[in-house]
């Protein structure tokens, strides 16, 4: 059992407040709030639970030694790259993540880029502003293939949208499974780079690990088919910029939808903006309206089952950094 009025740090990015929803708990537990390492190292003493919002933060390690009482600690997002640092991965203290809140619209995210490549409307859009009038066939979407690289419960949710609509959708996983539900297939990460050129679409939808990290480069590009499209809505740091740049210009794949990248922002002057087969938006593939507090929920969800002695919703798997429950 917990104790009855513990202290929760919530960790934001600089200069964003406490989230909307928090003050649920006011009555159950002291908030504290930090948004640097200089912030978290003051907070941090005393404090059995840590609440990061801010998933690019790089304090926790400088912070780490203030860390004396943590018994749990929770990411309000589905990549916890940021969270393992090896102070909190090798050790007993449960992490969970924000497991589930956007997988719906991440989903309609990458199925709108398919449909938006397959039906051209960056060139429908072009010709309207050129106001000319051009007729065009364009491809049927059912009937399309598409590799889903990561078949935890985002990849699966982008598995069964497109499969409602008449695709045909494998999955790549950290080892190869038969009868899966969701997908067709699944495939072992290590038979990636043979299975490229059986696809039109390749999803990138896995969390950002020491096994993914630069997964995607040169070889993987020239393994895909010259009309492949890639859509990379897992994290930045999966794909070699420079070369996917270089496989965009050469021609050796068709198109690009990219949500997340290596560096973020991307820079103004960066040549990705300019390609005519590239499609950018800046990290909100699952962002809905109300999105912020469906989060705060979920946290405070958690905290009441923590408060119960209850075991936790969304367990990570520290050593592998997915969700326990992911694939």
């Amino acid at each position: 059992m917990s104790a009855s009025r513990p202290t929760i740090v919530v960790l934001t990015a600089p200069d964003e407040p406490i989230p909307e929803g928090f003050e649920a708990l006011e009555a159950e537990a002291e908030l504290r709030r930090a948004d640097d390492a200089a912030g978290l190292r003051e907070t941090l003493p005393g404090a059995e639970i840590l609440c990061v919002t801010d998933f690019r933060t790089d304090a926790l390690a400088d912070a780490w030694p203030a860390a004396d009482a943590l018994a749990w600690i929770h990411a309000t997002s589905a990549g916890v790259d940021a969270l393992m640092i090896p102070e909190i991965r090798d050790s007993a203290i449960p992490v969970t993540n924000a497991r589930g809140i956007f997988d719906g619209c991440i989903a309609e995210y990458v199925l709108g880029q398919i449909i938006s490549f397959c039906k051209d409307f960056a060139g429908n859009y072009r010709l309207q502003q050129d106001r000319q009038w051009q007729h065009r066939e364009t491809e049927p979407v059912a009937g399309r293939s598409v590799l889903v690289v990561g078949a935890g419960s985002i990849g699966r949710r982008i598995a069964r949208t497109c499969s409602a609509i008449g695709m045909e959708v494998d999955g790549v996983g950290r080892r190869a499974r038969d009868g899966d539900e969701d997908f067709t297939a699944i495939y072992a990460q290590a038979d990636l780079l043979s299975l490229l050129p059986d696809y039109d679409f390749v999803v990138i939808a896995a969390p950002l690990t020491a096994d993914t990290e630069g997964l995607f480069g040169a070889a993987e590009f020239k393994a895909m088919p010259p009309g492949a499209r890639l859509i990379n809505i897992g994290r930045g740091p999966i794909v070699k910029t420079d070369e996917l740049l270089a496989a965009l210009q050469d021609g050796e794949i068709d198109g690009a939808a990219l949500d997340v990248f290596e560096q973020e922002p991307l820079p103004a002057d960066h040549p990705l903006w300019g390609l005519p087969n590239v499609a950018i938006s800046a990290h909100m593939a699952g962002d809905f309206i109300g999105w912020k507090r469906a989060l705060s929920e979920q946290f405070i969800d958690n905290f009441r089952r923590w408060q119960a002695g209850e075991a936790l919703n969304n367990p990570v798997d520290k050593q592998s950094g997915f969700s326990a429950a992911g694939r």
